[in-house]
């Protein structure tokens, strides 16, 4: 589908699904931790009326506010809290990704070479029968886990794949190996032009390995083979029940294409969607939106908006395609030395499609792990003149690393730091090898941004990591890596500050601190039941703690499964 087709039916056809009312509901009987203010406040009992919250205090004023009728919900000591927001992954991805071979996957053993890959891949291939004009797709591959540390190749792919496109993705989403026949059946031989912002690697002979990075990879994904309608709206529904069991109630499409614009604001889509979805398209389809002038962002059609627009800047620091100031001390993705990375689009682009995008009042999401990225982002948003007083809120996704001198840049211009505590844990011990303690240490320093006034978020860039809200909490608050080595001791937050990352923290950030985020009347009866209080389980047993259901709206929408259930 064309942009256009799908922009038009965006404008012509959303219509707000119906949507029936809850009864009134009291929960009481455990913690409530309403994340109203900067410590830690609980009350006894809270209301809820069609959707919304219409009492937060003590348990005998709420059966007054509630009446005669209300359902009573006794938590039995669990937790309840607002329900998680999620700040930056990729939804799409997860409609997507239930497909193919997770070389994460535990059901398998985790290869820890190349020859274990192909082991793990050749399996895969024999399960799965060829299809006429079918693809294999192979997700998470990282080379970091690896003996040999470098790309899985072509020729390594033909061995165990050799009739039939065979596509491996880097768990950053920032790269694709892919097999001779996945080059032949998307047209990319030794005569393709690499694109400005891509790299296509070579093996000594100077050909071709299939190794394709940054805006490279989208040469080969564009003449993938696409879902049908049925398809996408059943891993849509999936999707969006993966998210609910981690307990959070608003998801991130962080880096939509034009046909996902077309099928999740279709009215099929909308129907199915519980979850509230914000969308950010590509900057790179950023001239047929503009022809819409009556094309509203940050307003929700059913539970679906379109919230800004994504600029990527650089790549993935653990593909070594992010920009920085310094080297890289291990070089290129290729092993080339010096190499600092490079800037996916150029300072001028951005300059001018940013402006694009500021002046129609739309909000600004811009991807910089890098220092250098980062200074770029900073650069722009200045030479438009965003300042804080102006509350536009640029969104600088990652800021992975962000210097200690960029963050009075930030307050100034009143960026939200969108951070990536994770990369503390998989890749903080590979940071070390490419760049000073120092400078590993202060990654996603989300205890700095906060004494400068910043509101963070914290995001597990799903799938570049798992959609685990409770080792989020906890890699915000250990910082440690499997070896041991922990991150920037004083990057440290507590339980609260872990808290408020992934409540009122990304819900600032997409202007909905009004909407949900806190347990407060007038908001939407979002919530999440835990079973263990966050604010006093030991650090270590954190990322231990169970979802025991998610609430949208004031209605269940996931349940942790019984014994029953799964056999």
């Amino acid at each position: 589908m064309k942009l256009s087709t799908g922009i038009a039916a965006l404008l012509l056809t959303i219509a707000a699904p119906a949507n029936g009312q809850d009864a009134t509901t009291i929960y009481r009987g455990g913690p409530i931790i309403t994340m109203d203010g900067d410590t830690p406040q609980t009350v006894e009992a809270v209301v809820s009326r069609d959707g919304r919250i219409v009492f937060a205090g003590s348990e005998k004023e709420a059966f007054a506010a509630a009446g005669q009728d209300a359902a009573v919900r006794d938590l039995n000591g669990a937790t309840l809290l607002p329900g998680f927001i999620d700040a930056h992954s990729h939804f799409t991805v997860a409609t997507m990704s239930a497909g193919g071979l997770n070389l994460r996957d535990k059901a398998h053993a985790a290869a820890t070479d190349i020859r274990g890959v192909q082991a793990v891949i050749g399996s895969h291939v024999a399960r799965s029968p060829a299809k006429p004009g079918g693809w294999t797709t192979v997700w998470q591959f990282d080379q970091e886990t690896l003996f040999e540390k470098r790309y899985i190749t072509r020729a390594e792919l033909d061995a165990v794949a050799p009739d039939r496109p065979l596509v491996v993705l880097h768990v950053s989403l920032h790269g694709a190996v892919a097999n001779s026949a996945a080059l032949k059946a998307a047209g990319i031989d030794e005569t393709v032009q690499v694109p400005s912002g891509g790299m296509m690697l070579r093996d000594d002979a100077d050909k071709l390995n299939g190794v394709l990075l940054e805006k490279a990879m989208f040469l080969l994904l564009a003449k993938m083979p696409q879902p049908t309608a049925e398809q996408k709206l059943a891993a849509l529904d999936a999707a969006q029940n993966a998210y609910f069991a981690e307990g959070y109630t608003h998801a991130q499409d962080g880096a939509t294409q034009p046909p996902d614009i077309a099928f999740l604001t279709s009215a099929a889509a909308r129907e199915r969607l519980k979850i509230d979805l914000a969308l950010l398209p590509f900057s790179a389809g950023l001239d047929p939106l503009l022809a819409h002038p009556d094309l509203q962002f940050g307003t929700y059609q059913g539970h679906v908006k379109l919230q800004g627009i994504k600029f990527v800047l650089d790549g993935s620091v653990q593909a070594r395609t992010g920009y920085f100031t310094r080297d890289y001390q291990r070089g290129s993705p290729e092993g080339h030395h010096p190499w600092h990375g490079e800037p996916i689009l150029s300072e001028e682009e951005f300059s001018a499609q940013a402006k694009k995008v500021h002046d129609r009042g739309w909000q600004l999401f811009v991807h910089a792990n890098g220092d250098a990225a980062i200074d770029m982002a900073i650069r722009g948003f200045e030479a438009l003149g965003i300042k804080a007083e102006d509350n536009r809120r640029p969104i600088v996704i990652h800021s992975q690393f962000q210097r200690r001198d960029q963050l009075p840049a930030y307050t100034r211009i009143g960026v939200g730091p969108a951070y990536f505590s994770n990369h503390a844990w998989y890749w903080g011990d590979v940071h070390r090898t490419n760049f000073p303690a120092e400078v590993v240490d202060f990654i996603s320093p989300l205890r700095s941004a906060r004494a400068a006034g910043l509101i963070p978020s914290n995001h597990s860039d799903y799938s570049v990591t798992p959609l685990d809200t409770r080792f989020m909490l906890w890699t915000s608050m250990a910082r440690v890596s499997p070896t041991g080595v922990v991150s920037g001791p004083d990057e440290r937050v507590d339980a609260y500050a872990a808290l408020q990352a992934l409540t009122t923290g990304p819900a600032w950030q997409i202007f909905e601190e009004n909407r949900k985020g806190r347990i407060k009347p007038g908001l939407l009866a979002d919530f999440v039941i835990l079973d263990k209080n966050p604010l006093t389980t030991p650090v270590d047993a954190i990322k231990a703690i169970k979802v025991l259901e998610t609430i949208k709206d004031g209605r269940s929408v996931w349940l942790e499964p019984t014994d029953a259930d799964q056999r």
